[in-house]
């Protein structure tokens, strides 16, 4: 019997090449996102199961998991959905802070209580995809940095929980940097995402994906794409003096990058 893949905001992006790639390991794949359309499109052009439903809402999480458990044994599920809204906090609408942290961190929170109901009975992997931003400080994201540094803390210590009551689910957290995503370009034209570009170029979704689906062939926890630049960034959250000047230096190493591609 084929095992089941769940993998949320996957209409596009690094959930659809993730998606791809489980189908081509055989898995029977559903995927989930808010576009009913981009649902039905990707779900045609991957042979998936698509399934409209808002990250945001536990009561979704719960409908998306009985439907899968209804299509045979769900042995993965990977909590890709999440927005990114530039700016500095004193200058963003009360609504793209809330969109992000419920989004962000309470989607990952929603998804991973409905994944192990359905992973604990016989085991299974949940992914969480959190960021580079996880790992320390990144002006003109903070909020975007703050959900993913939650991600990153909340999956690590969710493995410490199914540890401690025996339950066999493996957690993965991805924290991959800045990739050529539509997310990314939506936001292109604001100053406030030049550090996003200090990296001499974005990495792609397959790269992403790859990365992604490399983790459920083992029990690595945390992993960070590409690793040097995080060491770089837990530099600035370490040792922040140190490490917020560096952070201004390749801001504005990246907006002139930002200028150029825009």
């Amino acid at each position: 019997m084929q095992t089941v893949a769940v993998v949320t905001g996957a209409a596009r992006g690094f959930g659809r090449e993730i998606a791809r790639r489980l189908v081509a390991r055989g898995h029977r794949v559903v995927i989930t996102d808010l576009d009913a359309s981009a649902v039905d499109t990707a779900a045609a052009e991957l042979g998936a199961t698509g399934i409209v439903a808002d990250a945001r809402l536990a009561a979704d999480h719960d409908r998306v998991a009985a439907e899968a458990a209804g299509l045979g044994t769900v042995g993965v599920w990977v909590n890709n959905a999440g927005v990114l809204r530039a700016g500095k906090v004193w200058e963003q609408d009360a609504a793209d802070i809330a969109l992000m942290v419920d989004a962000n961190l309470n989607g990952v929170i929603h998804g991973s209580r409905a994944a192990i109901g359905v992973l604990r009975g016989r085991g299974g992997h949940l992914l969480n995809i959190a960021s580079m931003s996880a790992h320390g400080p990144v002006p003109g994201l903070a909020v975007y940095a703050a959900t993913k540094s939650a991600v990153l803390n909340f999956s690590v210590s969710l493995q410490g929980d199914l540890d401690l009551e025996g339950i066999p689910v493996r957690v993965h957290a991805l924290c991959p940097d800045a990739a050529d995503t539509t997310m990314v370009r939506a936001e292109q034209g604001s100053s406030d995402t030049a550090i996003l570009h200090s990296q001499k170029a974005l990495l792609t979704p397959d790269a992403v994906a790859d990365a992604a689906v490399a983790m459920l062939d083992g029990d690595r926890l945390v992993r960070s794409l590409p690793a040097y630049r995080a060491a770089l960034a837990r530099t600035g959250a370490v040792l922040p003096r140190v490490g917020l000047p560096v952070l201004a230096r390749m801001r504005a190493q990246g907006e002139r990058r930002r200028v150029a591609g825009s």
